[in-house]
């Protein structure tokens, strides 16, 4: 039905009254604009100059309403409502606008505007708020806007500086150091002011709560300031990852503009793998098919049907003139978040933004990333340093009140001074806690992946899932399309047959296998001039043939790119169009479809390697156009264009010699390393021909019936050279272990030559190149012992590459692949890594994979290796880092407590504090920003099962650890007597001032250990240069003078607050120098062997292990692991509703900002599956998959 007879059917029917109408096609629709309960806002709008409010327009597909579409007018309502053309589109000129369509003008008659009043959507009546203006009046499309809003989502409402500092702070730890320290302070004031003083004495018993306190304060501003800048660079990062292209008709022109520029009333084209990002009604095209499960849950492809069609089917199931139709078929609907699987159309705008289905979803379901393997393993770990920690502050806190309790018969003091004495013990084993759990574990892996991934962004890598990122850094297989990713995608005709008429471009290379047994290649009996040559000797139906051919049979158009006009689409076809345009004068491409009577289109499939476009000739009858892989299409034909004289066109049987032919010069292109691509052509009397009408669409053929006896028109030869940087980009991925294997729908002839030119394929060293259609035939036992000498997969389908996926991740590998076609989904969601296009790439493509491309180069994902593994080395830096000061700071704590006769520590509590400071805060910025070193693919990758903390590590940490603590105790211990301290001095005084210059001392010395131990784990393995790549890490150098500058202010003005005194030159020099024994003892330790290391550690740490596992609630949890499967080499707990999210301890003991880590998954789930009941209550059915994963 044409545009205009369906608006003199709408105005018609308007003043009809309805019929009963059969197939649950409602006759009575008064309801059907209705709305429903909490969706009234959007149905009230001022001064509206359209014929409907977004809340109306909501109703046809929330759920999908054949009755809303019907009472709307259908297509043409729609068009004259939302004052647009389904031919022009938008003007590009449009402001504001003049006048106004009311809600009667295109509604049939009877349908209400709103339930509880008669009054059309312009009118003022219960006027709401309009939609917020994004400008003034001189805007582009400012009334557009202004109703219908645009197609954004607002922006997620970041949390404040005051809630994440509450966050921070909401921590019992620093909530009971915070009642320590509001106790020590009103002892301290009243000590102060009440209590009896020496002349002289100061009066300072205060200092010690406040000192608390401002460390407190420290702790939580340094906290929140990283929280704050971590949320903003996941913020920026978010923001990327949803601006993509779409082609729109803008007055009458093909256009690519910001998905965010989309409006209403906006025609927008739809092809192969292109994701919907708008709601919209079918306006035309050829087999559209949606994949709408991400959406509404339906697994089946939905068929759309032209919004004509189904206006004029419903308005004669109306009046009654029809029998039994099934409505459901009957489906013009296109949802935004749906996936386009075949087919190529366009569809006119109904809903942006958040009135979108997807946006509406999108809303309900933005949720913060959820845990990577690296964070699960951290997480883990934390469990059992808490578990120690929480242990020996326990055990600390019952040995310190045992000896206090036992010396209180013989403590003198006053009742405040015990409390005091009771108070500064409680404090010192609460400290112990705030050292010994690691809070700066999940935050030092967020910190490093939040680094990574915004410094990737400046590699072309945009990662879209975070735990991609540290998994790339051990992949141990990349499967590579070649086209546009090793190859620069800037294809070029140089190369090219017409039939066995003429040819341009061949260089004689033939392969070995097409020789002669003496070496010779065979003779070409095809004439072999220049290009201009070539040209020159066509006739005028021979030029018209091959244009037509590559034109109408093609999805690419013109368009602006950087300022020019150029053609946009796949690049095949856009060198074929170049060609046509610039050697054979075709005419704009629109122009040359819009004078080509296209019947019929069959969009290019991977699986069958072609597509096809059906034209009436201006003599009645109609001719196929095919294109695609060159043997194939050679296979269908059985004719070719002859060699003439005469410049007319004939054509002759093709016979095999013919054959022979054709299939040595497709060889000598493969030989060239161009990708070879056919173009055929048959005439039909009739169409669609007898007896192969499609069963879905009798007006249609179904292609596979006809394609055969086809004429052998054209080959050509495209060239497409390799991107410079891809050579040196595999010799890094062979040095880091990496094995690349090339996926090409080419022939094996080009893939295997351009495999062999960029370093891939190697047959003198056992590789393999093999076809697709041979490959998937294999067993399973077969493809296990081919993969791994697997070197070239050509004329591979999707499936044949998921198949390559799954076999290697069976073998043990860590798998990543690239795409950029809609069927490579399956096998991008398979692999460990799944890389998309961010160019030639598909939106299904994009959806499905992690880390988006955004230049399509390989040497970009080396680049993705390389980061990987820097965060996976900073994480272990910072964790090798922490475990040392854990052991040292306990251990010494605990003895050094023990031991005093006070009960005090040699390391206070403001102290430890600023060491606790130090080695979470402070270290996780400086080590956890280490870029890649040169380095860094020196190695071969980690397993999927390889522990977090190596036997190389733990060498380092253990050996670190029995330095810190053989130092501190020497001059804890024997102080006094190596350097002369008066601790035991007759006089009180001297003896305490001694004993406080000495605790001084130690505690300096023990910062000095740890800021040079930091820069000594710069470096995980046994090389020796430590300070390789620090010039390029300026965050290391600025925190650790921090450090620096901290600790000696502190020295100097720290006073009564940290109980120390001033140290002299001397005292410096010593702390220093201790500090700086730990470099050349950690290069003492690398040249320790790490078999011998490992051998010591299992011999030392069995009685601890065994210890460990007997404990009842770890025997517990071990049984109920014991079912558990075991994935990626570490135990996932079973998902029971009543099991708390992992880091038990630590989210108990360490509050919110360390329990925002864990736990994401179960509240994306939760998130997910409340969205599913809103969506059930609409319409009516459960869907069973996730919604928009």
């Amino acid at each position: 039905m044409m545009p205009e007879d369906a608006a003199e059917k709408s105005g018609s029917e308007a003043s009809a009254e309805p019929n009963h109408g059969g197939n649950g096609f409602p006759s009575d629709l008064e309801d059907a604009l209705a709305p429903d309960p909490g969706t009234e806002d959007m149905f009230k709008t001022e001064n509206n100059k359209f014929a409907f409010s977004p809340g109306q327009l909501s109703k046809m597909l929330n759920p999908k309403s054949h009755s809303a579409f019907y009472a709307m007018g259908g297509l043409a309502g729609l068009e004259k409502g939302l004052r647009t053309s389904r031919a022009a589109g938008l003007s590009v000129d449009e402001t504001t606008l003049d006048g106004a369509v009311t809600f009667e003008d295109v509604a049939i008659k009877h349908t209400k505007y709103d339930t509880t009043s008669d009054a059309a959507p312009n009118s003022k009546i219960g006027a709401d708020k309009p939609h917020p203006s994004t400008g003034s009046r001189s805007d582009p499309f400012f009334d557009r806007k202004r109703i219908f809003g645009e197609n954004r989502l607002p922006e997620k409402k970041p949390k404040t500086l005051l809630e994440l500092t509450w966050q921070t702070y909401n921590d019992k730890v620093l909530i009971l150091l915070t009642i320590a320290a509001v106790v020590s302070l009103a002892l301290g004031l009243y000590q102060t002011f009440g209590g009896s003083h020496e002349d002289g004495e100061p009066r300072v018993e205060w200092v010690e709560g406040v000192a608390i306190l401002v460390a407190i304060i420290i702790v939580v501003l340094v906290g929140t300031v990283n929280d704050w800048s971590m949320q903003r660079q996941f913020n920026q990062l978010n923001k990327r990852q949803s601006d993509r292209t779409v082609s729109v008709i803008r007055s009458g022109k093909t256009i690519e503009i910001s998905v965010f520029d989309l409006l209403v009333g906006d025609v927008a084209l739809l092809s192969v793998g292109d994701l919907v990002p708008v709601d919209g009604i079918f306006i035309d095209g050829y087999g559209i098919k949606c994949d709408e499960s991400s959406a509404t849950g339906e697994s089946d492809l939905m068929k759309k049907v032209p919004a004509d069609t189904v206006f004029a089917t419903l308005g004669d199931i109306a009046e009654g003139k029809t029998g039994e139709t099934n409505i459901d078929k009957l489906d013009p609907f296109i949802i935004s978040g749906s996936k386009v699987q075949e087919g190529s159309g366009s569809f006119l705008v109904t809903a942006v933004g958040v009135n979108s289905s997807y946006g509406s979803i999108s809303m309900s379901l933005r949720t913060e990333q959820e845990d990577t393997p690296l964070q699960k393993k951290l997480n883990v770990l934390a469990d059992k340093i808490a578990i120690f920690g929480g242990g020996a502050a326990l055990v600390l806190f019952l040995a310190l009140f045992i000896k206090f309790a036992a010396g209180l018969p013989t403590n003198h003091s006053s009742a405040d001074e015990k409390g005091k004495q009771f108070l500064e013990l409680f404090v010192v084993s609460v400290t112990v806690v705030v050292v010994a759990v690691p809070e700066g574990l999940p935050l030092a892996v967020t910190l490093a992946l939040a680094f990574a991934t915004t410094r990737m962004m400046k590699d072309n890598n945009l990662v879209r899932i975070l735990k991609a990122c540290e998994t790339m850094g051990n992949a141990t297989a990349i499967c590579s399309d070649k086209t546009g990713t090793l190859t620069q995608n800037k294809m070029t005709v140089v190369a090219a047959t017409l039939g066995k008429a003429i040819c341009f471009g061949d260089k004689e290379t033939v392969l070995k296998a097409d020789k002669d047994p003496n070496g010779e290649a065979p003779a070409d009996p095809i004439p072999s001039v220049s290009v201009g040559e070539f040209v020159h000797a066509l006739d005028d139906e021979t030029k018209q043939l091959i244009v037509q051919s590559n034109t109408v049979n093609s999805t690419a158009f013109e368009g602006e790119q950087n300022g020019e006009m150029t053609f946009i689409g796949s690049t095949t076809e856009v060198a074929l169009l170049t060609f046509s345009r610039d050697h054979l004068a075709a005419g704009p491409v629109q122009q040359e479809r819009e004078n080509a009577a296209i019947v019929q289109q069959v969009p290019f499939d991977s699986s069958v390697k072609f597509m096809a476009s059906v034209v009436k000739l201006p003599n009645g009858k109609f001719r196929a156009y095919v294109k695609g892989a060159s043997e194939i299409i050679l296979d269908k034909c059985t004719q070719t264009i002859a060699e003439n004289g005469s410049g007319d066109l004939t054509l002759v049987e093709m016979t095999e010699e013919d054959r022979e032919l054709f299939k040595q010069k497709i060889s000598a292109y493969a030989g060239q390393s161009l990708r070879t691509i056919g173009s055929a052509y048959r005439d039909f009397d009739f169409w669609p021909p007898e007896g192969a009408e499609a069963a879905d669409d009798p007006k249609a053929a179904d292609f596979s019936k006809i394609h055969h006896s086809m004429t052998l028109a054209t080959i050509y030869g495209i060239q497409d050279p390799l991107r410079p940087a891809v050579i040196d980009a595999l010799k890094d991925c062979r040095r880091a272990g990496i094995v690349v294997r090339m996926v090409t729908g080419d022939n094996i002839l080009t893939g295997s030559a351009i495999a062999r030119e960029c370093g891939i394929y190697h047959p003198e060293q056992g590789g393999i190149a093999m076809e697709g259609p041979v490959f998937r035939k294999k067993s399973e036992d077969e493809l296990k012992e081919i993969v791994p000498h697997l070197q070239v997969l050509a004329r591979s389908s999707p499936e044949d590459k998921r198949i390559l996926v799954q076999t290697l991740k069976s073998l043990g590998e860590t798998v990543a692949v690239t795409g950029d076609g809609t069927n490579d989904a399956p096998a991008l969601k398979l692999a460990d890594v799944g890389f998309a296009m961010g160019i030639a790439g598909t939106e299904v493509a994009k959806e499905a994979a992690d880390i988006i491309l955004m230049d399509d180069n390989f040497a970009s994902i080396v680049k993705a290796v390389c980061w990987g593994r820097a965060v996976n080395d900073s994480v272990k830096k910072f964790l090798q880092f922490q475990l040392t000061v854990n052991i040292t700071a306990v251990v010494l704590t605990f003895i050094s407590a023990v031991y005093s006769n006070e009960g005090q520590s040699v390391l206070n509590a403001v102290q430890l504090l600023w060491v606790n400071l130090i080695m979470d805060t402070f270290a996780a910025l400086a080590l956890a920003t280490d870029p890649p070193t040169a380095t860094v693919l020196d190695r071969k990758p980690d397993r999927k099962s390889a522990p977090l903390v190596t036997s190389r590590m733990g060498k380092m940490i253990i050996a670190q650890a029995i330095l810190q603590l053989v130092i501190t105790f020497v001059l804890y211990f024997g102080g006094s007597t190596l350097l002369g301290y008066s601790i035991n001095d007759a006089d009180s005084q001297t003896a305490t001032d001694e004993a406080k210059r000495l605790n001084t001392l130690v505690f300096n010395t023990f910062v000095w250990l740890q800021i040079f131990n930091e820069v000594n784990n710069r470096r995980l393995d046994n090389r020796l240069n430590i300070f390789e790549g620090i010039t390029r890490n300026w965050f290391f150098a600025v925190i650790n003078l921090i450090m620096i500058g901290g600790q000696v202010l502190i020295i100097f003005v720290g006073g009564e607050a940290f109980k120390i005194v001033p140290l002299d030159g001397k005292e410096w020099g010593l702390s220093i120098g201790l500090g700086a024994i730990s470099v050349p003892w950690g290069v003492a330790v690398r040249k320790f062997p790490d078999s011998w290391a490992e051998m010591i550690g299992r011999t030392m740490a069995w009685p601890f292990a065994k210890l460990y596992s007997l404990l009842p609630p770890l025997r517990k949890k071990k049984r109920k692991q014991k079912d558990v499967a075991v994935e990626d080499g570490e135990l996932e707990e079973p998902r029971e509703p009543d099991l708390r999210p992992p880091l038990r301890m630590m989210s108990s003991i360490r509050g919110p900002r360390v329990r925002q880590h864990i736990g994401l998954r179960q509240r994306a789930h939760n998130a997910k599956e409340k969205t599913k009941v809103k969506i059930r209550g609409g319409t009516g059915h459960a869907p069973q998959t996730d919604i928009l994963k």
